[in-house]
C-alpha cells in the first residue's frame, strides 16, 4: 500500500476491493479466469495506482494465459478506472496500472528450496544416528586419570658424553 499517507492506504484497499469484485461480477471475460488482485499501491498524490494481480494457470499453458489475461486487464482498465471513480467518490481517479506480481511463484522456488533442504538435513540426521568416532570417543586427557610416570630425559644427561671440542685455557688468537 502507500507509505506513509493513510488516506493513500486507504484508497488502495479500496481499489482493490472494487477491482476485484467488479471483475467478477461485470467483467464477463473468460481471459481474467483465475486472476487475483494481490496488492494495489497508491502514490502520495493519488495519481497513480499500481495494481499486482496474479493467475493460477493450468500446467505449460501459463505464459500464454498471463498474456492475454494482462491484454484483458489493459483492455478493461477504462471501465475499472471508472468503476472505481464511481465508488470512491474523488475528484480525480487515479490512473490504474497493472503490474503482474512475481512474488507468488518466486515463493514456490524458495519452498521447494526449503523442501530439498530439509531432505539433506533428514539424511544428515539419519547418518549422525549411526556415526561413530574415527579414533577415541574422547581424545583428551582429562584431571582425574592417573598420569604415566614418564621420567625426564635430562635425568639421565650424562655430562662427560658432552664434548664441544673446546678447551678453556686456550686463547682464541
Amino acid at each position: 500500500m502507500a507509505g506513509t499517507n493513510p488516506r493513500a492506504a486507504r484508497i488502495a484497499a479500496l481499489i482493490q476491493r472494487v477491482i476485484a469484485s467488479s471483475m467478477e461480477s461485470q467483467l464477463h471475460d473468460k481471459r481474467l479466469f483465475n486472476v487475483t488482485i494481490t496488492e494495489v499501491r497508491v502514490t502520495n498524490d493519488l495519481q497513480l495506482a499500481k495494481i499486482y494481480w496474479t493467475q493460477l494457470g493450468h500446467d505449460g499453458h501459463e505464459q500464454g494465459e498471463r498474456k492475454r489475461a494482462a491484454q484483458a486487464l489493459k483492455q478493461a482498465s477504462g471501465r475499472l478506472r471508472t468503476l472505481v471513480g464511481q465508488k470512491a467518490g474523488l475528484r480525480l481517479t487515479p490512473q490504474l496500472q497493472f503490474i503482474f506480481d512475481e512474488v507468488p511463484g518466486e515463493a514456490h522456488e524458495i519452498e521447494d528450496i526449503l523442501a530439498v533442504a530439509r531432505k539433506r538435513d533428514e539424511e544428515l540426521a539419519r547418518s549422525r544416528a549411526t556415526a561413530q568416532y574415527a579414533g577415541d570417543a574422547d581424545p583428551y586427557k582429562h584431571d582425574d586419570e592417573p598420569e604415566d610416570d614418564e621420567t625426564d630425559d635430562f635425568d639421565d644427561f650424562d655430562e662427560s658424553d658432552e664434548s664441544d671440542g673446546f678447551d678453556g685455557d686456550r686463547d682464541a688468537a
